[in-house]
């Protein structure tokens, strides 16, 4: 529980307003977000960077809502993004397109294209097969296109191996012994800008010490390069930092970005601007979803409180066992702990895999109200349509208001786009 979803008179609220209340409007199951909880969390970074040269890139695959864009926008975010569509909905909230990170291992050249044409501030690009097409597409289109190149350190985050993105066993970035010959290709190619150095090894990292140890080779490149006259502008630490689902103890977000920017100024890099890109530490636990339960099933095995959310709404359990608390948003009337039955949280999608959470102790009847917590990052964005289940609303509440920020999808809004055959 935080201080922006809590419990008034026994029941869940999110700031001032009962989750009760927002089911009975939008019903289930639907994704509720703070703005408050946004808002403090960006600004936990804000306060370590201030007073260095630092921004903050939202890391927007975590959740690409466009009133959340609008949020970390009108903060002050700049936005790391991974496809061609996230840069279009970065540019529907009105925000600056030269604040704009492009990520990811397989840019399209129409993708490039789109993102030279609104001059992003820099591609971070992962391997010569890539610095060779942009450079194409560069010429082509008359630009010089800035770039960053994303190294991988082989550094063990720690964390879940679906996850992990800084080992040589992952598709992410350039092998570390190939990174000196990688900028020296890139110095070369005449539509291409080197302006600096790209490292991400992870998600949902508890830990301080595998930044340190990755941004640590980080600095000996720029030094290297430095030594062969490669001057970069700027540093990007990349993201990753893990939140509290259970009992994990991440680092303080200010003090953690503190110590790298500390780390980056003993160095004597303290002149070249810094980027971080969080995203889950921005939206995790800003997020709930809310879901109904339909049934309660005993079981000689297993007892099973099946519920209106799925596999499809929530993918994270199912895709990594990932663990999500999940309260029950008025407890019954009457209830104590010792009525709780241990079940299996689960949904209606027709797969042995489509679970919330295992084990779980709740005192529950059919009907109940449960909010599956810690769902603003790969929450809604990772969601599908399976077994033509049409996805979920989005909810914003500030202070005492509460705003739809998507709505729900509509069956004939699935195959409104299909074709039948000719009879």
């Amino acid at each position: 529980m935080t201080a922006f979803f809590h419990r008034r008179d026994g029941a869940l609220a999110v700031e001032q307003v009962p989750l009760a209340r927002i089911a009975e409007q939008f019903g289930t199951p639907t994704y509720v977000y703070s703005r408050a909880a946004l808002t403090a969390a960006y600004q936990a970074y804000a306060a370590a960077c201030a007073g260095h040269r630092a921004r903050v890139q939202y890391a927007m695959k975590a959740n690409s809502n466009l009133a959340v864009l609008q949020v970390f926008a009108q903060l002050g975010a700049g936005f790391d993004i991974v496809s061609g569509g996230e840069l279009q909905r970065v540019l529907a909230v009105g925000a600056d397109p030269r604040k704009v990170v492009f990520s990811g291992v397989g840019k399209s050249e129409a993708e490039m294209e789109l993102a030279l044409a609104h001059d992003v501030l820099c591609f971070n690009v992962e391997s010569i097969p890539e610095l060779d097409r942009l450079n194409a597409v560069a010429g082509r289109v008359g630009k010089r296109a800035r770039v960053s190149l994303r190294i991988n350190p082989d550094v063990d985050a720690r964390t879940h191996p679906y996850i992990s993105t800084g080992l040589k066993g992952n598709k992410f970035g350039i092998a570390f012994d190939d990174v000196l010959p990688t900028y020296r290709a890139a110095a070369a190619l005449p539509h291409l800008e080197i302006t600096g150095i790209d490292c991400h090894i992870g998600s949902q990292i508890t830990e301080v010490s595998p930044y340190l140890e990755a941004l640590d080779k980080v600095l000996d490149v720029v030094e290297a390069l430095e030594r062969e006259g490669i001057v970069l502008s700027h540093i990007d630490v990349g993201g990753g930092l893990g939140i509290t689902y259970d009992d994990e103890t991440p680092p303080d977000i200010t003090g953690f970005a503190r110590t790298l920017l500390e780390r980056v100024a003993q160095r004597g890099h303290g002149h070249r601007e810094v980027l971080f890109e969080p995203g889950r530490s921005l939206v995790g636990n800003a997020g709930v979803l809310l879901t109904r339960v339909e049934f309660l099933k005993p079981g000689e095995a297993k007892n099973f409180c099946i519920v209106d959310a799925a596999m499809n709404d929530l993918a994270r359990p199912a895709m990594y066992e990932a663990f999500h608390r999940i309260e029950p948003v008025v407890p019954p009337v009457g209830s104590n702990p010792g009525e709780a039955v241990t079940y299996d949280v689960v949904g209606p999608v027709c797969e042995s895999g489509d679970w919330l959470g295992r084990d779980r102790a709740l005192a529950v009847a059919p009907g109940d109200l449960l909010a599956v917590m810690s769902a603003g990052a790969y929450g809604f964005v990772m969601s599908s349509n399976y077994n033509t289940r049409p996805r979920a609303a989005e909810v914003m509440v500030d202070g005492d208001a509460v705003h739809l920020v998507r709505a729900r999808e509509r069956v004939e809004d699935l195959f409104r786009d299909e074709k039948l055959l000719p009879r």
